[in-house]
Formats: structure tokens, sequence, C-alpha cells
């Protein structure tokens, strides 16, 4: 079964877009764990001192050995690169307060963290100092006070700043609002138990040199200070030269400002360079903009008065869009039309009071790899005209029932039910590859879940039920659609569509399931039985390439 390009090329584009995202995840998730190991060993000061020393030396096992180091440290300074990069590229620092909390936090964690890291870990390394627990608490709450204090607040930061981190990757999934009380009773719970299992260890290493005396340290190697100079060097050289090339962008833009003029005689001037969507959110104009200024939709269109061949010709990415929502000429995407001259343009979708709530509120819309699921029973309405309303209720609800458990159990969400049909989405909280699996386990439960139901039922139903199921995995736009009480978690795009042609297919093919080959192919199995199809589709000019399977319940994963 050959594989076109046009199969893969939605993951393609899935995979270029979560990269970076994907990278700036994970390395954040390495420091937290260890920032959540580091505060419990700290929180066992409320035992004893014995205790945080017996738990230190996990702790350094685990984090002090060599692939510990590589990891921890690599995370450290990609995430921090990463952080810098992502300062550069913003055209505006104009942004929601909670983003500006987490990034002024970010931000000053490394010249905090610095004086802690070279008196332990890089103290230790040069010059043989032993950083146990009773050594270090002596610095900082007996000989240096003001350490301690400072200590206790980097701690403070570094959490906060993890914790809005999460918060922002896990709000838009749909256990979290049940989960959140207990996860934010947890974020206060660790730091305040490591806050004071700090300050009574502090008190108690007080007691013991009030006791009997200092315990003697050995001093700092003269290169210490060196070190000290590098590592502030470093921190400082590269968010000031990140500051700079912001700066030297700015002032290379502004020789040369342009005027975009909207109605009601509106009018902003900025640097060339940035795009028109841009210029509105400066000049603080509602401007909608649904994929956020990715080019994905084209809410953000204007009209663009006069000359457009004046301005630059629309990348190819631009041309597809406009050319998928009809524009016609003169039409441009404010998030892509980035002028070289004065310009009036008028958005064509207005802002209004019914325009869905911020993303804090609400998840938008997001361009996500996902697996699209289409169910239908053949000929139920002609089963349905031959029993009584009631009975049609049980039949549904049994089979509705049959199809909800076997999607969830295979970690999907049911989309919506419509008359005696379904459509479920897999991948809204999972990677591609096991997204296309779980789709496929989940087709196979449902035809043996019918299966069990025909044969439970077999005197009420007469003739038994009969599947039709299309599958189809790609990119999609999957966002909350509705309104008031209507409103739920869907997904849109060309994947959503040709799942539901090939769940007509199926049909036409007295089949149980039609899966693209290309669905099958990323998902890594091995299907019992199928045919191999290049089929048409409705509203589409090249064929899909498809695995037609008569019985889905005989499909294996492998």
């Amino acid at each position: 079964m050959a594989v076109r390009e046009e199969d893969w090329s939605g993951g393609l584009r899935w995979n270029a877009l979560v990269t970076v995202r994907g990278l700036r995840l994970s390395t954040g998730l390495v420091i937290f764990t260890f920032l959540t190991t580091h505060l419990l060993n700290h929180a066992l000061g409320i035992v004893s001192l014995e205790a945080m020393a017996e738990a230190q030396d996990w702790f350094v096992a685990v984090w002090r050995s060599v692939p510990g180091t590589v990891l921890l440290y690599g995370s450290f300074l990609v995430h921090a690169a990463l952080a810098l990069l992502a300062l550069y590229r913003r055209r505006t620092l104009r942004m929601p307060g909670s983003d500006l909390w987490q990034l002024v936090l970010g931000l000053s964690i490394p010249f905090f963290l610095i004086p802690h890291v070279l008196g332990t870990r890089v103290r230790s390394a040069m010059s043989g100092f032993e950083d146990t627990y009773d050594i270090v608490l002596q610095l900082m709450w007996v000989e240096v006070p003001t350490n301690g204090l400072r200590q206790a607040f980097i701690l403070v930061v570094a959490w906060t700043h993890g914790c809005m981190g999460l918060h922002f990757w896990l709000r838009h999934r749909r256990w979290y609002p049940r989960a959140f009380p207990v996860l934010f009773a947890l974020a206060l719970m660790v730091p305040v138990l490591a806050l004071i299992g700090f300050a009574q260890a502090g008190r108690d290493v007080a007691m013991l040199v009030e006791a009997n005396g200092l315990k003697p340290m050995v001093p700092p190697p003269p290169a210490m200070g060196t070190a000290w100079w590098i590592a502030y060097g470093v921190a400082w050289g590269s968010l000031l030269g990140v500051l700079g090339a912001r700066g030297l962008r700015f002032l290379r833009q502004r020789r040369t400002l342009v005027r975009i003029r909207y109605p009601d005689r509106q009018t902003v001037a900025v640097p060339r360079g940035f795009t028109v969507l841009e210029a509105s959110r400066l000049a603080g104009i509602p401007h909608l903009s649904v994929c956020g200024g990715r080019g994905r939709c084209s809410t953000c269109r204007v009209r663009v008065l006069g000359d457009v061949a004046d301005q630059p010709e629309p990348a190819p990415e631009e041309r597809t869009t406009l050319a998928r929502a009809g524009a016609p000429p003169g039409v441009r995407l404010a998030c892509q039309l980035r002028p070289v001259s004065d310009v009036a343009v008028i958005p064509l979708l207005r802002a209004t009071a019914l325009d869905p709530p911020p993303a804090e509120q609400r998840w938008n819309g997001e361009e996500r790899f996902i697996a699209v699921l289409f169910c239908d029973l053949r000929g139920f309405t002609a089963l349905s005209e031959q029993k009584l309303p009631f009975d049609v209720v049980y039949l549904l609800n049994q089979y509705f029932a049959t199809v909800g458990n076997a999607v969830e159990r295979e970690g999907g969400r049911v989309d919506k039910f419509i008359g005696d049909g379904a459509m479920a989405l897999f991948g809204v909280e999972s990677e591609p590859t096991q997204a296309c699996r779980q789709a496929l386990a989940a087709a196979a439960a449902i035809a043996r879940g019918v299966e069990d139901l025909n044969g439970n039922l077999q005197r009420e139903l007469g003739h038994p039920l009969r599947l039709a199921m299309g599958l189809h995995a790609g990119v999609a736009i999957v966002g909350e659609m509705g309104y008031g009480p209507a409103t739920s978690l869907t997904a849109v795009g060309d994947v959503v569509n040709v799942a539901s042609r090939l769940e007509g297919m199926a049909k036409e093919l007295d089949a149980e399931l039609v899966v693209s080959d290309g669905t099958v192919r990323r998902a890594g199995v091995v299907l019992g039985s199928g045919e191999v199809l290049d089929l048409p589709v409705r509203g589409r000019t090249a064929t899909v390439r498809a695995v037609v399977l008569p019985r889905a319940g005989a499909a294996v994963v492998a």
C-alpha cells in the first residue's frame, strides 16, 4: 500500500508546528520535576534535619548523576534560550497580564538562581565543599540570614512560574476543571510545607550552632569570583542583547513608518514589517482573528483600498486560505499583510459583543492533528418504522451507550450524536500516532459491541443492526463552537468532511469500516483483512486511498 504525499502533509505541518512548543514544554516539565523534588526535600525539615539529609542522598543520586546533570542543565539552557527567542520575536510587548507576569517571573529566575547554584553545586565541585543541609543552612540562616530569605523568595518565584506554565498547558483539557481545585490546593500546599520545613531546619541549625559553635567550612576557591562574573555576564548579556536587538529592529523599522487608515478616520502609524493585525492590536482597535494570527482562518481579512499591487504579494499559505474563503481580488489577510507603504483597509468581519470570550475563558480554536470517526446504522429508518417510538428510543440508547463506552475507553471523546449516527474525535489530548491507534481500536470495539447488542436483542430487533463507519486523520481546527448552553468542543476542516464521506462510501460498499490508508500507516497497525482502493470523494478532485473492511471487529492493532 503506497503512501502518497498528500496523506502525510497534514501530519508534517502539525509536526513542524509543535516542535518548538513541545521542546519548551518538555524542558519545562524536567525543570518543574526537579523543583518539586527539591521542595519536597525541604518540607522534610518539619520532621528533622536527619530526614532531610536522608532524602537528599536520593535527590543527589538522581539529579547529580551524569544523566541527571545533562538532562537538568540542558533543559534549563534550552528553556531559557527559547524564552529569549520568544521575547525577540514579539513585535509588541503588549500582552495579557497573566502572560506578562509569567514572562517577568521566568526572566528573573536566572538572576536569583546564580548565587545559589554557585554557592552549592559549583563550589562543591571546585573545592570539595560538602553542601549538606546542615552546612548550607548554617550559611543561609546563621552567617548571612539574607541568603535564606533570598532562597525562600526564589523558590516561590520559580514555583509560581512553573504552575502558571502548567495551567496554560492544561486549561483546555476536559478533565482539568474538575481537577483544578485539587491541583490548586497542591500548588499551595507544596511551597508552604517547603518554606515551613526550610525555616524549621534553619531554626534547628541555629540552635546547634549556638550550642556547639560554627562548623568549619572549606573557603571558596579564588576561581569562584571569576565564575560569578561569567555567570552574571552571560545572563545579563543575553537579556540585554535580546532587548538591544529589539531596539535596533525598532529603530531600523521606524525610519520608514507606514500609516494604516481604518474606517471612522482612524489612522495607525507603525514601523515597516508590522502586519495590519499587529497594528490593530497596538492601537487597541478590535480586530477578529480566531486562529490567533497564523493565517489558518480568514476572520481577520480586510479589503485593501487603492492599488493592491503596491503591497507585497501574498505568500502561498495566504493565497490558499483566501482561495478557500472565496475572497475576491483586493482582499488580504490582516495577519499576513505587511504594508510597505501607506494603505487604507476595511475589516470585513467586525468584532461585536456576540464574539467569543477571550482565550482565558474558552478554547477559541487551535490547529491539531486529530482522527475523526463517523459511525451510522444502516437501514435503521426502515427498522424504526416497524417499532413503537419508545422502543426506538430504547434501542438507540443501547446503541449510543455502546458507541460512547467504546470511544471513551480508548481515549477519545464523542463529539455529537445525530439521529442514529455519531461523530467521535481522537487526538484532542494525545499525539497523532496514538490518536490514530485509538480511533482504530474504538472502531473495532464499536463493531464488537454492536455484534453483542444484536445477540442480546435478537428477538426485539427482528433484523440485526448493521454498521457503517468512516475514519480519517489529519490537521483540523478544534475549538468551542455554538451558542450559550449549546456550545461544545468540536472540529471543522477537510479531515471531518473526508471522514464523513468515507462513512457514506462504507454504506455503498457494504462494509463496516472504510479508513484512509494514511491513518492506518500513521497508526502503524496490521489489519486482519481489507481491500485497498482509491475512492473518489465528493468535493475533492483527488481520490483518497482507503482500506475497506467488511468486518471492523476483526481489525487487529499490532
